[in-house]
């Protein structure tokens, strides 16, 4: 999702975008990530690439949350330092922050307190990458930086009823309970929950200015500094799939972090800001997922 909204936002600037399907490139080995940069030899690398899921995905997949999670983004960060890569971009994410970290979220909360259990598996992996790019940069002086975006959505997304972040795996189940009449949905939690949600050509712009403008040690947050409560965003999310039954929300199953807002002063000022509202969005990654994933 990430990789093809840079892709779409790169063909704008004056470079060539490297790409290459994972497929052909596993980027857990180091040896394989180490031979494509040698032979490549890119100007910029944004780690983009991560195995990524919802609350159900990292309860059931915690190996592979952590374990190649960080593969990838080791090998990518090492071997770029190796190979004389001139500026990185490491894509972070607002799951790396404390539980209950104060709000809106400011990129020194990290490391700060205790994590979500529910995401710690993702959340650690993910701080690996961040405090990597910070070691380069302070042993080696290499241009690499870190970016911590709030949840993204959009077009590529995983649309897994199971596996899948919210807004994606409740899409799918809201527009296949419109096609099949069924009266009503159930939700996980009590639906009180805040989340901040981007979508992923707002953060894609945020990253190439933060390639142009941005280089520093410290991590920087990307977000549209406002959320909305899980259960509000089901009723939007309703609205333009154009479901009429009723939520169930199921409050033995967990809510994850009570509230997740990043505090995104910091890129704002810089003079950044997101052009695309929430209900915008939701808009353009349904017409995405009726003309791509049906």
């Amino acid at each position: 999702m990430v990789g093809s909204a840079l892709v779409r936002r790169l063909k704008s600037e004056n470079c060539s975008v490297l790409t290459v399907d994972h497929s052909e490139l596993d980027l857990t080995r180091q040896s394989d990530v180490e031979a494509w940069l040698a032979k490549n030899k890119p100007d910029t690398v944004i780690v983009a690439a991560a195995k990524v899921g919802g609350i159900h995905a990292n309860a059931t997949y915690p190996v592979e949350f952590l374990y190649n999670n960080v593969m990838i983004e080791s090998n990518i960060i090492s071997a770029s330092h190796q190979f004389g890569v001139e500026k990185l971009l490491m894509l972070g994410s607002s799951c790396t922050y404390p539980r209950l970290a104060p709000q809106p979220i400011s990129e020194e909360s990290l490391l700060s307190g205790p994590l979500e259990p529910t995401n710690e598996w993702y959340a650690v992996a993910k701080i690996v990458g961040a405090k990597l790019t910070q070691a380069y940069r302070q042993q080696f002086d290499a241009n690499f930086i870190t970016a911590m975006p709030a949840n993204s959505y959009g077009p590529h997304d995983n649309f897994s009823p199971e596996n899948s972040h919210v807004i994606p795996g409740l899409m799918r189940r809201l527009h296949e309970a419109k096609e099949q009449s069924v009266p009503s949905i159930e939700i996980w939690g009590t639906g009180k929950p805040t989340r901040e949600f981007i979508y992923v050509d707002d953060m894609a712009d945020a990253l190439v200015f933060l390639l142009k403008s941005y280089s520093s040690k410290d991590i920087i947050n990307v977000g549209t500094g406002e959320d909305v409560a899980i259960g509000d965003m089901a009723h939007i999310l309703a609205k333009v799939v154009g479901y009429e039954g009723e939520f169930h929300f199921n409050t033995d199953k967990p809510d994850g972090m009570p509230r997740k807002l990043l505090d995104s002063a910091r890129l704002h000022a810089m003079g950044w800001k997101p052009q695309t509202s929430l209900e915008e969005g939701l808009r353009k990654s349904y017409q995405w997922f009726l003309d791509h994933i049906l």
